[in-house]
């Protein structure tokens, strides 16, 4: 935003209190705040919302986990180090450390998002979570965006062995063991802008479908739909 005036200055010193990062420039924070209805609703300009900050963020909560998982799991091969940063960087793990920086509550919405429980939304709060580590990396570099993931995603990333399997190739295995044949993925459908696209995967064998999962990738999605089919087995 030009100015954080929609913001009220107590906030902004409240959240930073709580996030342990002060920004030499209080505007970027304040765009952090403004959800694209509010942005709409009050006629500002597209750039006054959080949209640009999330865009870069999603670059640089990417960029972080994979250095992270890089140093932390150095024998770990590719496959293992891509389904991990897959649960780190998805919605719902990034919409937990939205909730635990209480991010939520300083949204500026609009009334219709408001009505609908937007606060709460784990789409809102991934999103605006996005947005903040963009705007510390703008302010702070990589090195604050880095010790303010560490905080409030990576350090608390527990990764069992379960949760970091191959869903894919486990369903597979269970299906041509008994069948001779593998599963079928096909995009049911994709959401949202074209540099945030959420897809819908579905897998399916034998004209029945199996599972469906959502991801920020279509690999994260194919993951999701094969750990959802495992279920039936």
């Amino acid at each position: 935003m030009s100015s954080p005036d929609s913001v009220l200055k107590t906030d902004l010193e409240e959240f930073q209190n709580i996030i342990g990062y002060r920004f030499k420039d209080i505007d970027i924070l304040a765009t952090v705040f403004s959800h694209s209805s509010f942005v709409n609703e009050n006629k500002l300009h597209k750039k006054d919302s959080n949209e640009r900050l999330e865009f870069l963020g999603d670059a640089v909560v990417g960029v972080i986990t994979n250095a992270y998982l890089f140093e932390k799991y150095p024998e770990a091969n590719e496959g293992f180090l891509t389904r991990v940063k897959s649960l780190a960087v998805s919605q719902p793990s990034l919409a937990e450390a939205a909730r635990k920086c209480k991010l939520g509550g300083y949204l500026l919405l609009g009334k219709g998002e408001e009505t609908s429980e937007g606060r709460a939304k784990e789409s809102n709060l991934s999103n605006a979570f996005e947005a903040l580590a963009g705007a510390i990396y703008l302010d702070g570099g990589l090195s604050g965006a880095t010790k303010f993931m560490k905080e409030f995603v990576l350090n608390d990333l527990v990764v069992d062995a379960r949760e970091a399997k191959d869903y894919k190739s486990e369903l597979q295995e269970i299906i041509q063991k008994k069948h001779k044949k593998r599963p079928v993925y096909h995009i049911a459908s994709e959401e949202g802008p074209e540099h945030k696209k959420i897809f819908i995967v579905r897998v399916a064998f034998g004209g029945k479908i199996l599972g469906e999962g959502r991801g920020k990738s279509k690999k994260e999605a194919e993951l999701a739909a094969a750990k959802e089919a495992l279920k039936a087995f």
